[in-house]
């Protein structure tokens, strides 16, 4: 019986969005949020339903940084370590670019939020970091899923390369978790588990696209998401540097056309957009709702 001091840990169950979405086999293609930049903010202790905003950062100073940051189309995420983290005067923050050939990671460190409202959101200032990182939501005040799930992956990844990973906020999508974001390459993965997470880590790590648990890239439109992964699966093509969107038409009559470039060539996707009818899209809101799925349908090489 739980103490009344500790209540009892919230636990897997059929009301929770992410196993009610996993049942009804909703896709992950697609989901991925559209800013390709970002600026990770270190803010250690818990955070409420808006992330940094509802935290001790401050609300009107997180609220005035992230306009200042989306005047550049940049999107702020709070970061902090795995497990019971001291709280420090020295905090860090990275920024980060995804866009093709313009890949990096570049990490400085502040005190106050001050520091922040003084950083330039060009590609700059920071120390460059040229490792993989990883970004696992366990943002539980947003979603209970993504602390359920999302803790035991940043806990499993932390052990195999420590220093290397953190817990952040809201990265969208709270019926696929445990959601894991790759840096600087962008690409977002839902449903990872934590006794993979040796497998997670070696794929990403030699650049390999994990197509089964991909969400998409960061920084595209759905449809273009959904045809790069397609393009991966039906190719054979492992590299996600072999592989990218040169052009992402308008959808049209429920479908989009994307044109993509591969090893051999220009290449054209299909992909259906339907909107699908879903109740308890999140665990807070149990409600019928909808949402769009994008399904690639065809491949055929430009003449």
């Amino acid at each position: 019986m739980a103490s009344p001091h500790h209540p009892p840990r919230p636990r897997e169950t059929l009301d929770r969005c992410a196993l009610r979405a996993q049942l009804r086999g909703d896709p992950m293609l697609g989901t991925a949020f559209p800013a390709a930049r970002l600026l990770l903010v270190e803010q250690p202790g818990p955070w409420g339903s808006r992330g940094l905003v509802d935290s001790r950062f401050g609300a009107s100073a997180a609220a005035e940084l992230e306009a200042a940051a989306g005047r550049f189309g940049i999107r702020v995420q709070a970061i902090r370590r795995p497990g019971r983290t001291p709280r420090t005067d020295a905090r860090r923050w990275a920024l980060v670019d995804t866009r093709d050939g313009r890949e990096s990671l570049r990490w400085g460190t502040f005190t106050s939020p001050a520091d922040l409202a003084a950083l330039p959101f060009d590609a700059s200032p920071g120390t460059v970091d040229a490792d993989p990182l990883y970004l696992v939501c366990a943002h539980s005040k947003h979603d209970t899923c993504c602390a359920l799930r999302g803790r035991p992956v940043a806990a499993a990844i932390a052990a195999l390369r420590p220093g290397r990973v953190w817990e952040c906020s809201h990265l969208g999508g709270d019926r696929f978790a445990a959601n894991v974001l790759v840096l600087p390459s962008g690409l977002l993965y839902g449903r990872v588990l934590p006794f993979a997470a040796e497998e997670f880590i070696a794929a990403a790590e030699s650049g390999e696209v994990v197509g089964a648990l991909l969400r998409g890239r960061v920084g595209l439109a759905p449809a273009a998401q959904a045809a790069l992964a397609f393009a991966h699966e039906h190719l054979a093509v492992r590299s996600r540097l072999d592989l990218s969107v040169v052009a992402s038409g308008p959808v049209v009559d429920r479908a989009a056309v994307v044109r993509v470039r591969g090893p051999h060539g220009l290449l054209d996707v299909t992909v259906q957009v339907e909107r699908v009818a879903a109740p308890g899209l999140t665990c807070h809101n149990p409600r019928p709702n909808h949402y769009l799925a994008y399904r690639p349908v065809a491949i055929v090489p430009v003449d």
